[in-house]
């Protein structure tokens, strides 16, 4: 009488790890953390989404100080199909920085402060389109390095020589994007 309750374990475990989570179903917990600029795209010819968060400029004080017009970032992560049945273990995180004179392509190094505690990213993967003004600084960012920015109080980006410090929604759009990314239905 033992196979009984240890089966009914089982089944009720595999069906705990079986979640996934919707396009619908992410898009209503986009509605529901409040947050702007946070999109799921489904693409037919592929059979994949993609969930693209594009975050507010930081400061103009920080673009002045690092010459440049404005500095935003990008986080995204694709899966296959139109649900989300494994949380990504890494997501693409790209900095845009709006620039009449590139002020990254020789030192692209980034770090990140968190509340005093320093994580290394390292280096970006550099493109720019010089006849737009812009350059990309894409890097690979883990679930739990993006999970504890996002819960950071004071954030600051160093990127090459030049600080960044987050403001409020952008911190609140990286912890969103990280319980988002989470394939329970549950938030």
């Amino acid at each position: 009488m033992k196979i009984f309750p240890t089966l009914a374990i089982l089944i009720f475990a595999a069906a705990g790890f079986a979640q996934e989570k919707s396009n619908d179903d992410i898009n209503r917990q986009i509605r529901s953390l409040g947050v702007d600029h946070v999109n799921v795209i489904y693409d037919q010819s592929s059979n994949s989404s993609k969930l693209m968060a594009v975050s507010e400029n930081f400061s103009g004080h920080d673009a002045d100080s690092a010459g440049v017009l404005a500095v935003n970032f990008a986080i995204g992560f694709f899966y296959q199909g139109t649900s989300l049945k494994t949380p990504p273990e890494s997501f693409h995180f790209a900095f845009w920085v709006l620039t009449k004179k590139p002020r990254f392509a020789e030192s692209h190094h980034l770090s990140v402060d968190i509340d005093g505690r320093t994580i290394d990213l390292g280096e970006a993967r550099y493109a720019a389109k010089p006849n737009q003004n812009v350059e990309y600084l894409n890097f690979e960012i883990t679930r739990t390095d993006l999970a504890m920015i996002g819960s950071g109080d004071k954030v600051t980006f160093s990127l090459g020589q030049h600080s960044f410090t987050a403001t409020r929604q952008q911190l609140k759009l990286m912890s969103a994007v990280t319980r988002i990314a989470n394939n329970s239905t549950q938030d």
